[in-house]
């Protein structure tokens, strides 16, 4: 499958189950994205665990312009004042619109599993067409001597196991957004 097509499949797959997917064309669109999003919630607080030095500076000025606080690890003594997490991702595939994430920072799993909201950077390149592209990925990681978890996300968290009604962020977060950066077809 073709580049363009891989992403346009990763785009349907991910919509699906109600993700929300935006092309971006920098890093600091999705930083203003993240800032945008959480101030339409009527939140003030943005955890970004794993965000370069320089991203990080930029979110830390533009957020608190915007009346916002930027969460600084260790996250664990904070995790219940997380509403928006903004994370950069391993990967994707494009069969079922799920992220990949690999991460030996617990400040990352704190913040994609506890916030209210997860925006999560994926570069157009890093998408595969099905799990078994990630076969020499996945094996790397698991022999490592590293720890380290992955974790493939598809859609904002969700259960049917309260009485078989279908629950949104009773797991994880209520949103998910995915911006694609770089190489979306229009």
């Amino acid at each position: 499958m073709q580049h363009p097509e891989l992403i346009k499949q990763f785009k349907e797959k991910a919509q699906a189950v109600q993700a929300i997917v935006t092309e971006i064309d920098t890093l600091d669109e999705a930083i203003r994205y993240a800032i945008e999003l959480t101030r339409q919630q009527g939140a003030i607080t943005i955890a970004a665990p794993g965000l370069g030095e320089e991203e990080r500076l930029l979110l830390e000025k533009e957020g608190e312009a915007a009346g916002l606080a930027l969460i600084e690890p260790p996250l664990r003594p904070q995790a219940n004042n997380i509403h928006t997490a903004l994370t950069i991702v391993d990967g994707g595939v494009a069969d079922t619109g799920s992220l990949v994430l690999t991460s030996s920072s617990e400040d990352v799993r704190i913040a994609t599993m506890l916030a209210e909201s997860h925006v999560a950077v994926i570069t157009a390149g890093s998408i595969v067409p099905d799990t078994e592209a990630l076969e020499e990925q996945l094996d790397a990681t698991l022999k490592s001597d590293e720890p380290s978890y992955t974790a493939f996300i598809t859609g904002a968290s969700r259960t049917a196991d309260i009485e078989r009604v279908l629950a949104i962020g009773v797991h994880g977060p209520q949103e998910l957004h995915i911006l694609i950066w770089g190489g979306m077809p229009s």
